[in-house]
């Protein structure tokens, strides 16, 4: 098998001993391709000294995280490649973990994506991300995934909607929409050693946009299923949000619904390509 392992780096130096290492003890080969998006820390610079072996692409901006894997993706179509690992800067693998990927992928081709398990960064526990969504197994974050390139001839790269955030539920969404599903190997071990974000009023109004906008986007709704879910939700609640009295969570989502209604174009065009 031939895989391409794609890092998309931006001020890599915390894991990247840690990262690369992992990938060139594999048991499995794998060629390794990093995609920097513009660091300032030193990542280059150690790349082209410590690792010549690895693969080097620098954008010299951040194109964030879907646009650059893309640029992976493509290479790993163009050059016949089997199989792409998607991994974290900040995560890495036990030696045979991505051996046990491919064999399971290659006993189950119904599994468009197959990852590791998550465990946090010192091994104690499971990755909190992956631990939310693994009991129902629609979604893995993107932090490991194998993905067969038959796959990616089906289902595509990732939506540029999504510029950061967001891009692996779009993707999964698809996944489901092409008749694949998405599984993980438990004896298949992985790090993600992503510190605790505290919380913010930004990050939250964040992460409900992304959560709105790939409810638009969802292609396994039907348009007016996903403008209710995607545009007109958030009025909902809004206007839940005055009968509390906090006016600006009113103020928010209102601001929301109307930011995800003017990308309405650039959603009919994501969901269009999702069904070719």
């Amino acid at each position: 098998m031939k895989t391409l392992a794609i890092i998309i780096s931006y001020n890599f130096m915390p894991w990247i001993d840690r990262c690369l290492p992992s990938l060139l003890a594999s048991t499995e080969p794998v060629d390794i391709l990093v995609i920097d998006n513009g660091s300032f820390d030193g990542t280059v610079a150690i790349i082209k000294e410590h690792y010549p072996q690895v693969r080097l692409i620098t954008n010299g901006r951040n194109l964030g995280f879907g646009a650059a894997n893309n640029i992976g993706m493509q290479m790993a179509l163009d050059e016949d490649y089997d199989g792409v690992l998607l991994i974290n800067q900040d995560a890495w693998l036990e030696a045979d973990a991505l051996q046990q990927l491919i064999k399971v992928s290659k006993q189950h081709p119904e599994y468009g994506i197959i990852s590791p398990k998550h465990l946090t960064g010192d091994g104690s526990k499971l990755d909190p991300g992956f631990a939310a969504y693994v009991d129902s197994l629609q979604f893995i974050n993107a932090a490991l995934w194998y993905i067969p390139i038959v796959v990616i001839k089906q289902v595509g790269m990732f939506a540029p909607l999504f510029y950061h955030y967001g891009e692996d539920k779009d993707y999964v969404n698809r996944l489901h929409y092409h008749g694949y599903q998405i599984g993980y190997v438990p004896t298949a071990i992985g790090y993600h050693d992503r510190a605790e974000r505290a919380y913010s009023r930004e990050r939250w109004l964040r992460t409900e946009y992304v959560y709105h906008l790939s409810e638009y986007a969802n292609v396994n709704y039907s348009y007016f299923k996903a403008f209710t879910l995607g545009v007109l939700a958030p009025v909902k609640k809004a206007l839940l949000s005055i009968g509390k009295g906090k006016w600006r969570n009113c103020t928010d989502y209102l601001v929301m619904s109307i930011r995800l209604l003017l990308h309405t174009n650039e959603v009919c065009k994501t969901r269009k390509q999702a069904i070719l």
